[in-house]
């Protein structure tokens, strides 16, 4: 399900934008919905001009509240992303943002129970983790959803894996 417009990329917003800008600390509104006051799993997303400009997220919470949760996320997908340079102030305008509030992961014993677009996927294979989100660009099948998922973590096709999913609801 898709949200625009709301507090969940406000929070990911402000939060790179004070850590960029090399602000202490973002503060987050104290009225928030009783969502963001609970743990929760999120990723933030940021893209430039349409391309990825960083993805980083949590299976499960790290943090006391979903909304720290996005805050943390969001520094550390526009500073920490190991695929990209850390954000730069001149490039904080031109930056969109999502957010992806993960339902808890179950197992599941079938490809046939996976759907990319309704579907993220996590692979296992020990201590190796590969997640890919649901509703992907050019992610149609569930065979691509999970080749990707594996090469993320460093597993090879013939790697036998324990394979979660779990729904998102997408924040714009």
């Amino acid at each position: 399900m898709n949200e625009k417009g709301t507090i969940f990329t406000e929070i990911a917003r402000g939060a790179l934008e004070s850590s960029v800008k090399g602000k202490k600390k973002f503060p987050i509104n104290p009225d928030l919905p009783p969502e963001l006051e609970r743990p929760g799993a999120a990723f933030v997303s940021l893209k430039k001009r349409g391309a990825l400009r960083g993805c980083i997220g949590t299976i499960s919470p790290v943090k006391k509240t979903l909304a720290m949760e996005i805050a943390a996320n969001a520094v550390s997908a526009g500073l920490k992303d190991p695929r990209f340079p850390p954000v730069s102030e001149d490039e904080l305008d031109e930056l969109t943002y999502s957010v992806d509030v993960l339902t808890e992961p179950e197992k599941v014993e079938n490809i046939s129970d996976l759907d990319p677009l309704r579907f993220g996927v996590i692979v296992r294979r020990g201590n190796r983790r590969g997640l890919l989100l649901p509703a992907l660009e050019g992610i149609t099948t569930a065979e691509q959803q999970l080749d990707i998922a594996r090469q993320k973590a460093g597993i090879l096709p013939e790697e036998p894996v324990e394979i979660f999913r779990f729904e998102v609801k997408r924040y714009f």
